[in-house]
């Protein structure tokens, strides 16, 4: 159950509903409410839950996706009887990737609507206004798809990032090359990143911890030290690198311009990952090849198909009940919205209130599980739990190989030499 709203498109529009939006809620704000009013309590038997998400503009594909998940959460909760008895309903904003409609948006769901709770939109820099606004309100904010750190370290009390934290995204890559015989062990490493915040601060802290171990850096491009350059030019440097390992960092279309120019050129290192792109079903393989994923490494959080995760066998029938599709086809962002929800659920239930400040109170000192395994928050509000799982491509699926414990394979090392470029099965 859920209703959208979609801002105005035009500029004039645009312009007034910003004005509006920030009279409105500078009106609302410098109302003086009773003193026994607490934020979010419902005043009616329904529950409502606010988000803003972008379902127009750049992010579309990614906002949808989120939605997707938040919708899967409130038909479980639901069918379960809801929180704390009561039945659930989402109020959505589209905030057309704006970062200020987002503040509009969260500004609005709490000052005009009074939803009950927030949850987090999808992207960084939304997630901290989304945060920021949240936080003056006295709401909490829990999210899982902003895990930048430096949404964190601004002594936001009341926001919950249940994902793993991104500087940790890549920590199982970095143990599983460590943990190989020294005489097996790569020597050079090369490093494509690009400059979003959802991915540099991951890359370089790979980069920290294999040069900490001797393994040393052939080659690190990034968007800022080649805004000029074209993907396939960039491309052309790492093979001439020739590193033992190479860690792409762009987009998924930009990571497939590396692929086929590695297997135009023949150049097949030992240990090939992508940060992006490659653990969203059927979409990557197909640019490249199916055959040719053999070996390919993801870091994809903390989620994979058949996990054994908290109620990860109800989500999967539940979304292909609702969307169709393989399990193969569901996608990250997905997955973290059901998961903030999950938590949110049982904060509520530890609480035993749906008042906010309790809520929070509860999130601050329980442990939860998800689809991504243990949430247990840091006083930075990141999730000092998650685990970083490891996955690669065999035999035409993603498989987790590290942890060992949760290894379902052994990883395959090194890499598989390529199919043949035309290869699509």
């Amino acid at each position: 159950m859920s209703s959208l709203h979609t801002p105005q498109r035009g500029t004039g529009s645009f312009l007034l509903s910003l004005l509006a939006g920030v009279i409105i809620s500078m009106l609302v704000l410098s109302a003086c409410l009773p003193a026994t009013a607490s934020p979010g309590v419902p005043t009616s038997s329904i529950v409502t839950i606010g988000v803003s998400l972008s379902l127009t503009g750049e992010n579309a594909a990614d906002g949808r996706a989120t939605l997707q998940g938040y919708h899967l959460w409130v038909a479980q909760v639901n069918r379960h009887g809801g929180l704390l008895g009561h039945p659930v309903q989402l109020l959505i904003y589209d905030d057309g990737t704006r970062l200020n409609q987002t503040q509009i948006n969260y500004e609005t769901l709490i000052s005009i609507d009074h939803v009950a709770f927030v949850l987090g939109p999808f992207g960084g820099n939304a997630t901290a206004v989304g945060a920021e606004v949240a936080a003056r309100h006295g709401y909490a904010f829990v999210e899982g798809i902003g895990t930048v750190p430096s949404i964190f370290p601004h002594g936001l009390t009341t926001v919950f990032g249940v994902s793993l934290a991104l500087s940790n995204y890549l920590a199982s890559f970095v143990a599983s090359v460590l943990s190989l015989p020294a005489a097996e062990r790569p020597t050079s490493v090369a490093y494509v990143s690009s400059d979003d915040p959802g991915t540099q601060p991951a890359i370089d802290r790979a980069r920290t911890l294999f040069e900490a171990s001797g393994i040393k850096t052939v080659l690190y491009e990034s968007e800022r030290s080649s805004p000029a350059e074209t993907d396939l030019l960039v491309a052309q440097k790492v093979v001439t690198a020739a590193a033992d390992v190479v860690i792409l960092g762009r987009t998924a279309m930009g990571d497939a311009v590396f692929f086929r120019a590695f297997l135009q050129q023949h150049y097949n290192p030992k240990l090939l990952l992508v940060t992006a792109g490659a653990d969203r079903g059927s979409m990557f393989p197909s640019m490249i090849g199916r055959k040719n994923m053999e070996g390919v490494m993801v870091s994809n959080g903390s989620w994979w198909p058949e996990t054994k995760a908290y109620q990860n066998a109800e989500f999967i029938s539940s979304y292909r009940a609702t969307y169709g599709g393989t399990p193969d086809a569901i996608g990250s962002d997905t997955v973290q919205a059901f998961s903030v929800g999950q938590v949110l659920q049982q904060a509520v239930n530890r609480a035993q209130s749906l008042d906010n400040a309790q809520v929070i109170h509860a999130l601050w000192t329980g442990a939860f599980q998800s689809l991504q395994g243990p949430v247990r928050f840091a006083s930075s509000g990141e999730n000092a739990a998650g685990i970083a799982f490891l996955l690669q491509w065999q035999g035409g699926k993603l498989i987790p190989v590290f942890p060992t414990e949760w290894g379902q394979a052994t990883m395959e090392y090194p890499k598989p030499m390529w199919a043949t470029i035309g290869s699509s099965t």
